[in-house]
């Protein structure tokens, strides 16, 4: 500031020879009321100081910078993000008081493109907001526990349970190229599993139907 927005009509019956301020610079840490004397002397050196408020206002918003970011499900099909993933180096005139996400936590039901919103608050309550997409992926494949190892012998049917299937996030569909109760040929028979979660994740496990001849 100046004298001449602080000074509302000084006078003197000789003249003044000067106006001065105690303090004509603020900054961040001046936000509020201050007081700054202004201090009048004429032209023969008499002085007359006097009292007036400042009020500083930081009404600029801080500039909210957010960055896309993939994340993976975990093996419980949960992830989590902090504001320090998303921030791209907001900033403020003065400076941030805080950082807040509108979303945190992802599961299953998020797997894909989700937006949200980076909140950044400076020291003066000024807000701004900054957009931007978390890409969550299930990479996790599903598990599966077949039978164990058949034997049997010629002309019986080979019967097994249905292998046991799991998922981080959830099965979509088991398949086997053969099925319990086949008859199979003498010799080593190979039986396959395939079991694909939602997300496509796929694993693979056989078991051995070993079929022996029928005694002689």
């Amino acid at each position: 500031i100046t004298t001449d927005d602080i000074d509302n009509g000084s006078n003197d019956a000789c003249g003044v020879s000067s106006l001065v301020l105690d303090n004509s610079t603020f900054n961040c840490s001046n936000v509020g009321e201050n007081t700054v004397i202004l201090t009048v002397t004429d032209n023969n050196g008499n002085t007359t100081s006097t009292p007036s408020t400042v009020t500083v206002i930081d009404n600029i918003n801080p500039i909210a910078l957010a960055q896309a970011i993939t994340v993976y499900l975990d093996e419980n099909g949960s992830s989590s993000i902090a504001t320090t993933d998303i921030d791209n180096g907001s900033n403020d005139n003065c400076s941030i008081e805080s950082l807040e996400l509108d979303i945190t936590s992802f599961d299953c039901s998020n797997v894909g493109n989700n937006p949200i919103v980076l909140t950044v608050s400076d020291v003066n309550g000024n807000q701004s907001t900054a957009g931007t997409t978390v890409t969550v992926f299930d990479t996790i494949s599903p598990s599966i526990v077949t039978p164990s190892d058949i034997v049997i012998c010629d002309s019986l049917p080979a019967i097994w349970e249905a292998p046991f299937t799991e998922d981080n996030c959830s099965v979509a569909s088991v398949t086997s190229d053969f099925a319990s109760g086949t008859y199979f040929p003498l010799g080593s028979n190979i039986v396959t599993y395939t079991v694909v979660d939602v997300n496509g994740n796929t694993t693979i496990s056989d078991f051995e139907v070993f079929v022996n001849p029928l005694p002689v």
